[in-house]
């Protein structure tokens, strides 16, 4: 499984999430059990657009040979395959999961999912976003490494390939830290990888007609059965309003009365 030689493709594994838009002011349900997607912009998760972007350069440089990009979730998943089409994916998988079970689909469904394509596919990479804008779980890229016990460099801001080794520089809390990961492996990207490009209208066009396969998770073998139950959704507290300090002295004076100090 994913072991390289020089006659066997080096295939790329890309997940791509629809999600919220991120110009969308996000909404929660009056129920509270999650938030108001009906009739909402959705788009490419920004992260999974960087990565397909990192896999299409990587191709552009003749590294990788075949981009696959991968969607869980109900038909609509498939708006956001087109696009990673449109941006230079050769083709995509769409993993259905009806809409009142996608609620529920947690990160290490979706890691298993990817591991198992991965062992079907023969992949030499998998790259996903570090993380997805509506629940932030950061989770996948690290479960699906563990999954196929395959090297993971995370956060990645920088990737460059030396023979079967990729040197990774990642962003750390301390700055940044160049790391070396033996092929195959898991990546995930950070904002600084690199800027995903727009797709041309001639690609757009072209994307219509490059193969979208279906598959069930049953047909992986994965249960996707809930994990975790969401007791309540709630919006932030609004932001109090603050105040103007005329001097040190004042502002020691309102912290104490805040009960900040003593």
């Amino acid at each position: 499984m994913g072991v390289l030689g020089p006659k066997m493709a080096f295939r790329v594994l890309v997940g791509c999430k629809r999600v919220i838009d991120y110009a969308v002011k996000v909404r929660v349900k009056p129920d509270k059990t999650g938030v108001v997607t009906d009739g909402v912009k959705h788009s490419l998760n920004p992260f999974d657009e960087i990565a397909i972007e990192e896999a299409v350069r990587l191709k552009e440089k003749k590294i990788a040979t075949e981009i696959v990009a991968v969607s869980c979730g109900p038909p609509k998943c498939q708006e956001v395959l087109r696009t990673a089409l449109a941006m230079g994916a050769d083709r995509g998988i769409h993993i259905e999961v009806p809409d009142e079970e996608y609620a529920s689909l947690q990160p290490i469904h979706v890691s298993k999912i990817l591991a198992k394509l991965a062992a079907q596919e023969e992949a030499s990479m998998i790259i996903v976003g570090k993380q997805a804008i509506d629940d932030d779980c950061n989770q996948t890229a690290q479960m699906t490494a563990a999954f196929l016990d395959w090297p993971q460099a995370t956060f990645a801001s920088k990737i460059e390939k030396t023979n079967g080794d990729l040197l990774v520089t990642r962003e750390v809390d301390g700055g940044l830290e160049t790391i070396k990961v033996k092929l195959p492996a898991v990546l995930s990207t950070d904002l600084r990888l690199n800027e995903p490009r727009y797709a041309t209208l001639p690609n757009i066009m072209k994307a219509k007609k490059k193969k979208i396969d279906k598959k069930k998770p049953a047909d992986l073998g994965v249960d996707i059965t809930q994990h975790v139950e969401v007791l309540k959704v709630e919006e932030p507290p609004v932001r109090q309003a603050g105040v103007i300090i005329e001097n040190a002295e004042q502002l020691v004076s309102k912290l104490r009365e805040a009960g900040h100090i003593q």
